[in-house]
């Protein structure tokens, strides 16, 4: 099944919490939309793996997506190498993808950043003919290398490339989001508290796509970065 976009996330719910809005608006104009996630986040201090993997089937129904799927990674000490990178590559040459969205370049959590690297090697490896896999009914894969990747921002301040307006998708972001129930605010909750499970962290997710709205007049934005600066053939492209 070819996709339009595919949507690398090192958890589940690094997704929902950085470009659902994003993710919302592309299903909305009819593209096919998936997410792969690379571990089951069974490091995390709330909840088990076996409950986020039903909060993620939540999140993917009410974004409306194509398809999700986890490979397993270990959380916390998934590594970059030729194993990794064989999957990855798998995974890309089975859905075709023109853009592919990937976890933060720097950030917090030591997976993200390593995440986003693993992304953009495999990105680029995967358009090499040499490099042989098979898809999961054994048949040679043919090279396929997306004609772009974005990296979306999570908890560090990063400067973006760009902003996408997500305003009209406020709503349905945060639905995704709180399909996480076990890792976000919930009073009737008896589980340690984290760094995003007070209420607080609600209203910095609300004031950062704020704040990336605001740099381009809306009210609600997603930022992501590119390595390149994005080409254009005409200026009113930007309008």
């Amino acid at each position: 099944m070819k996709l339009d976009v595919l949507v690398f996330a090192a958890h589940p719910d690094d997704a929902e919490l950085s470009c659902s809005g994003t993710i919302a608006s592309l299903v909305t104009q009819g593209k096919k939309v998936g997410i792969v996630d690379f571990t089951r986040g069974e490091l995390g201090t709330r909840g088990t793996p076996e409950l986020r993997e039903e909060e993620a089937k939540l999140a993917a129904q009410i974004l409306g997506i194509t398809i999700r799927e986890n490979l397993g990674f270990d959380d916390g000490f998934f590594i970059i190498d030729r194993t990794h990178q064989l999957v990855l590559i798998q995974t890309i040459r089975k859905y075709c993808p023109e853009i592919v969205l990937a976890n933060a370049i720097r950030d917090r959590h030591t997976d993200h950043g390593r995440a986003a690297e693993l992304a953009r090697e495999a990105c680029f490896l995967s358009g090499l003919k040499k490099i042989n896999t098979f898809s999961e009914q054994g048949k040679k894969q043919e090279a396929w290398r997306p004609r772009v990747l974005y990296h979306y921002i999570q908890d560090y301040h990063l400067k973006p490339s760009f902003v996408v307006d997500i305003t009209p998708y406020w709503k349905t972001k945060m639905e995704s989001v709180q399909a996480f129930k076990s890792q976000f605010f919930d009073p009737e909750s008896d589980e340690p508290t984290t760094p995003i499970s007070t209420p607080e962290f609600v209203n910095f997710l609300e004031g950062r796509a704020r704040e990336m709205g605001r740099m381009i007049g809306v009210e609600f934005g997603e930022g992501f970065i590119k390595a390149t600066p994005p080409g254009i053939r005409n200026l009113f492209d930007l309008l």
